[in-house]
Formats: C-alpha cells, structure tokens, sequence
C-alpha cells in the first residue's frame, strides 16, 4: 500500500504557532514587517510540522523568483564548466539558485526562452550562445536584467562582459614574433561569434602590419575540432613555426595530434592558447596560453545583474577585462 505524503501548509504553521496565516507568509517573505516574537514563533512551528515555504508559489505573487537563468551550450568545454560552478556559488550567497538551461543550438531558441519566463526568472546570464534581438526585447519588455558572459551581440543593445579579446590577442602575436616564428597559424572557433572575430582581428593585425605569412583554419571550439584542424595542416604539409589556437581545450587537440605524427613541440612548432583553464598546466600539456579573468568576469556579471535585480534601469554596456599571458613549455 502507498501512503500518500500530507503537505504540510502555511495554515498548519499558523495555527500551531497561535498567529494568522499573512503573519507566516510575511515571515517568509524577504522585506516583510514582523516582530522578532511571531518570527520566532513561527520558525519553531514550521521546525517541529517540517513546513517548507513554497518558493515558486510565491514567485508567481511577487512576479520575480530568487532564481537566475544561466543558458550555455559548451557544457563539454572546461572553461564554461568552471564559469558555471563559480557563477552557482556566487549567487548561492546572494541568496539565489541557478536554472541552468541547456541549448542544443548556437542560437537561443524559443523554448529556452519560455522556461526561463515560465520560472519567473529574476535574471538571465547567457555564455556561449547567440540570441536575436527581438529575443532580448522580450526580457526587456519584462524588465529582467540580462547580461552576456564571454560574448557580444553584433548589436550594442545589451549588457555583456567578456576579456580584452582584442589586445590580447595582439599580444600573442607580437609574444610569437619575439620567439622568431616567421609563418604562422591562427585555429579560430565558431566564425560568427565575438570571440573568434576579435581574437582573428587582433593577432591578425600584428601580422599584417608586419607583413607576415599566415594562414587562418576556422574550426568549433572543441578538442575534436582542434585534432582535426591540426591534422588537415599536417597533410597540406607547410607546418608552420607557431600555431595559435583560439582556445585551450582546442589547443590541447592541436598538441595531441602533432605529437602523435612525430612534431616536437616546441623544437619544430610553438604552440598559445587561450583561457588558461585548470588543464593547460597539467604535465602532460604545460600549455602556454592567455589567462581570461575568469573571477573578475563573472563578478562583473554577478554585481550587474544583482544591481538591476534592485532597481531595474536597462543599463547597457560592454565591459572588457584585462586578463594576462602565461608562459609555458609549449612555447
């Protein structure tokens, strides 16, 4: 036989606790006048029936949830996966859970958008995926802050925060030049986001204003990618005396796959990155890359969005964060 679990209610609490029903409800809700004797009461009473308030309930009252939507789709790629566990503690203190929403496309789609309206969201980060404009309105018309981590649309209608992308990537180029390399190979990611075209413009820049050969291989941000691209180079057989790699986990592709055919790294071919996530100083890669700011970045997002969650202004800015060069072994 199944026994049927009995909810335990505001009216239950209430009653033990001899106040009224709005006294338990204000109670539990963040802002509320009541005195420190019915708070205590009540807490008691809802400690001894196992009483739990029911927070998407109240969401739907209050139009807003203690909850922030975070939408990413590189969920195999390490520097999201740290994003995500970082942005989870950080809003944990502000006394916020995180929705994670998975989207199977580079783009935002529909029903990423209803669940995160459905919940009530209070806020919305979104990392490695494009939405449409008219998408973002519709958090607009809502007044939900919304803010893009480690991305830009081409249209400058919304709050983002990302790394220098750009100088960084000069940086790189003028690092690889210094080093003696005289042709080179940029392996950028997806070509229409803001990360593959700043860091292609920067370090393309450099080579450009010095009149050096190089060759651009675009692929998707991923280690299978990186092994791939790596291999299509080999088989054109111009390997080139440096090879930037617009991520770290694509990198890592690039170092498995010239290693496995017998290239010596950094004897016959130099090898950047860019991320500088947890892996790229493991022994067996040692990878010199950019480190992204990562702490700063999603502090930058939290207080963003923490600030508009108090006071909704639809404050819309670009902020770029510097990170720094990290020199390793495979160069």
């Amino acid at each position: 036989m199944i026994v049927m679990r009995e909810t335990v209610t505001a009216k239950d609490v209430a009653k033990l606790a001899g106040v009224s029903q709005s006294s338990v409800s204000r109670v539990y809700f963040e802002g509320a006048s009541v005195s420190e004797k019915t708070k205590k009461r009540v807490k008691e009473a809802a400690e001894e029936l196992g009483y739990r308030p029911n927070v998407y309930a109240r969401s739907l009252i209050t139009n807003q949830s203690k909850i922030i939507g975070l939408v990413m789709k590189g969920v195999q790629n390490p520097f999201y996966a740290q994003a995500l566990k970082r942005f989870s503690s950080l809003f944990k203190k502000h006394g916020y859970s995180v929705l994670f929403v998975y989207t199977n496309n580079d783009e935002i789609q529909q029903e990423d958008v209803e669940t995160l309206l459905n919940y009530n969201v209070a806020g919305v980060v979104v990392t490695d995926a494009t939405m449409l404009f008219s998408v973002g309105e519709e958090f607009k018309k809502n007044n939900i802050p919304l803010v893009f981590f480690n991305r830009k649309l081409s249209t400058e209608n919304f709050y983002s925060v990302c790394c220098n992308n750009i100088d960084a990537s000069r940086s790189i180029a003028k690092y690889l030049l210094s080093k003696g390399a005289s042709e080179l190979v940029l392996i950028t990611g997806k070509v229409d986001t803001s990360t593959s075209i700043e860091r292609e413009k920067g370090f393309c820049e450099v080579l450009d204003h010095q009149k050096v050969p190089y060759r651009i291989y675009n692929s998707d941000y991923t280690y299978e990618g990186g092994y791939h691209t790596a291999m299509t180079v080999l088989k054109e057989k111009r390997l080139p005396s440096a090879i930037f790699v617009a991520n770290d986990i694509m990198a890592f592709g690039v170092i498995d796959a010239l290693r496995k055919n017998g290239v010596r790294i950094p004897e016959d071919t130099k090898i950047v990155g860019f991320d500088n996530i947890d892996m790229a100083s493991w022994p067996a890669y040692e990878l010199t890359t950019w480190e992204q700011p990562i702490e700063e970045m999603i502090n930058e997002t939290v207080d963003y969005l923490m600030n508009e969650i108090a006071s909704y202004t639809g404050l819309v800015r670009d902020i770029e964060v510097d990170g720094k060069f990290i020199e390793r072994k495979t160069t």
